[in-house]
């Protein structure tokens, strides 16, 4: 059954722009071989597909709103640093997958007021699969309803996660939480785009999810969708100061425990 949702207005500008960065995205996907790729540190790389797309959501946002301030991966923070609105921005998460021609990467927007989640879009413009929320209205893949899976046992969960790609500090207790979770769980993935990997979460499509050092644009979408599908989500600690942390334990309400509990006994050794 569809049910469509009253989008909040703030949402529908938000989609418009999710929409826009898709056709840049999905045009450059056709002539990779041409793309300018730029390091921006290791395994870190922007390109002009990149910075295109946050120029095309920037715009958007801002004709339509120009009190608010951003907060986006390639132009960092623009704006009045005590406004009530900020905009938080990933033009292309999965760039590494995405000039591999990889199909897996999107778009992701949130919407924070007085610091609080309140609306969240991911796009992923290869499937032409737009995920959103807004806070109390729930979660929606392409207009319908979407929640949490209703896994109950860890051992039958599939998990999603990220690698440390940038900062190594923590990868040997990373490495053994992976090899736990793979021995007591149903499978573990890393597909490489945490947007979408917190959506599929929303989706039901994977049952829990982790990894540690994101950026707000990696996840500030994702996360408030998990929460209004019906899951949990929340720092290394329990909290729920993931944006500022960003370390991250997603999941169904049954896995989101045992999960957590996994990731925090190897991380409380990175602490030791």
């Amino acid at each position: 059954m569809l049910c469509v949702p009253d989008m909040h207005p703030f949402l529908n500008v938000a989609v418009k722009a999710a929409r826009r960065a898709g056709q840049i995205i999905n045009r450059a996907a056709l002539e990779i071989d041409n793309l300018q790729v730029n390091r921006k540190g290791q395994s870190d790389y922007v390109t002009q597909v990149d910075r295109a797309a946050e120029d095309a959501i920037k715009e958007i946002l801002m004709e339509a709103y120009p009190s608010h301030s951003i907060l986006a991966e390639e132009s960092g923070s623009t704006g009045a640093d005590n406004a009530e609105f900020q905009w938080i921005i990933d033009p292309l998460d999965g760039t590494t997958n995405f000039i591999h021609g990889f199909p897996q990467y999107a778009v992701s927007i949130a919407l924070t007021q007085n610091g609080q989640l309140v609306h969240g879009v991911i796009y992923d413009p290869m499937r032409n699969e737009l995920f959103t929320a807004s806070k109390g209205r729930g979660a929606f893949l392409n207009d319908r309803r979407i929640r949490v899976s209703r896994r109950d046992r860890l051992a039958d969960s599939l998990i999603g996660t990220g690698f440390p790609y940038r900062v190594f500090d923590r990868v040997d207790n990373y490495m053994g939480a992976f090899k736990e979770l793979t021995e007591k769980t149903a499978g573990m993935r890393r597909p490489g785009a945490a947007s979408l990997d917190l959506a599929y979460v929303a989706a039901g499509r994977l049952d829990g999810f982790w990894e540690f050092g994101l950026a707000p644009w990696d996840m500030a979408a994702g996360t408030l969708m998990i929460l209004e599908a019906g899951g949990f989500v929340t720092d290394l600690n329990g909290d729920g100061d993931f944006l500022k942390t960003g370390d991250v334990v997603a999941g169904a309400p049954k896995v989101h425990n045992p999960l957590l509990q996994i990731v925090q006994k190897h991380l409380t050794k990175a602490n030791a």
